[in-house]
């Protein structure tokens, strides 16, 4: 192994003091050689042989002491370096590792999917059923029905007092293969125009309520009510893993406008893999009862595959 920088230090420290003790002792031994300057046995005036005696005596002791000094504070010296060395690499360290993480939360924020889907999975004639408001216990378990029947599954976005209200109806939904979306705890359509704390809780004790009816089965998106969306509420829905979910085709059943008026506008011009919006809640919905057993058979008809919403992927 090699020697380290204090090892030498030390080294040199102990041969000064070495030094200095033969010294002392060679003076003690010839005192008379070390104390004249005239002619051999004769003391030199106003020099006492005692006083180059204890001349040498201190000389070797001074240096001693200062050899020894100079070990100790090399020493002290080298300590305190390589304390604050180590001191300045800790803290390096730390901020290191805070500015990993800080940069490690960034790159994950940019990852999560905050854009609203519209869009259909699978090719272009590719469509998805939405079904919003509910579950109501009058109309859910005809839109099933509909749905059943016409060998298609769909997206239930529900709101979480309703879902709390009438558990067996989300189980019913879930067990027929449909997808769960979070519609809020209370489909306040407001919303976006409150605090950032208020929406959070609506989102997340919706997502709740609809969990605790099916427990371990996903709820993917989240819709806000009225479709108003705010960055804040984008941001709450995606760090709960659902997608914001919007819509591309809206009769407007919900204001019963009429059967023609639905069949007229889900079955106009439909753009690339739509996402058509209907209700299951919120009032009398025998409009849209009707319009889906029409519209559901002319889709098939012309070739268009049913599935859920486009989900993006962090």
């Amino acid at each position: 192994m090699g020697m380290t920088t204090s090892s030498v230090r030390r080294r040199r420290a102990g041969s000064a003091v070495t030094a200095a003790v033969l010294g002392l002792l060679a003076a003690a031994a010839a005192p008379a050689l070390a104390a004249t300057d005239g002619p051999a046995g004769h003391p030199a005036a106003g020099a006492p042989a005692g006083s180059a005696h204890g001349a040498a005596r201190t000389e070797a002791h001074t240096t001693a002491q200062g050899a020894q000094g100079s070990a100790h504070g090399a020493a002290r010296t080298e300590a305190h370096t390589t304390a604050r060395g180590a001191q300045g690499s800790a803290h390096g360290a730390a901020r290191t590792e805070a500015h990993t993480t800080a940069r490690g939360a960034v790159e994950g924020a940019a990852r999560t999917p905050l854009g609203i889907t519209r869009l259909a999975q699978g090719p272009g004639h590719a469509v998805a059923i939405t079904i919003d408001d509910g579950p109501d216990p009058r109309w859910t378990p005809q839109v099933l029905q509909v749905l059943r029947k016409n060998h298609v599954k769909a997206t239930f976005c529900m709101i979480g007092t309703n879902a709390q209200k009438y558990p067996e109806l989300v189980r019913a939904v879930a067990a027929d293969g449909h997808r769960l979306c979070d519609h809020s705890a209370d489909h306040d359509v407001t919303m976006d125009h409150k605090p950032v704390a208020y929406q959070r809780k609506q989102i997340l004790d919706g997502k709740a309520m609809i969990q605790k009816a099916v427990p371990g089965v996903a709820v993917d998106y989240y819709r806000a009510p009225g479709g108003a969306f705010t960055p804040d509420s984008r941001a709450v829905a995606t760090e709960s893993g659902m997608q914001p979910l919007g819509w591309s085709v809206d009769p407007k059943d919900w204001s019963r406008p009429g059967l023609p008026a639905i069949v007229s506008a889900v079955e106009g011009k439909l753009p690339q893999q739509p996402t058509v919006l209907f209700h299951d809640g919120g009032g009398d919905r025998s409009e849209t009862v009707a319009a889906l057993k029409q519209y559901l058979p002319w889709l098939s008809a012309r070739g268009y595959a049913f599935t859920f919403p486009v989900r993006a992927t962090p």
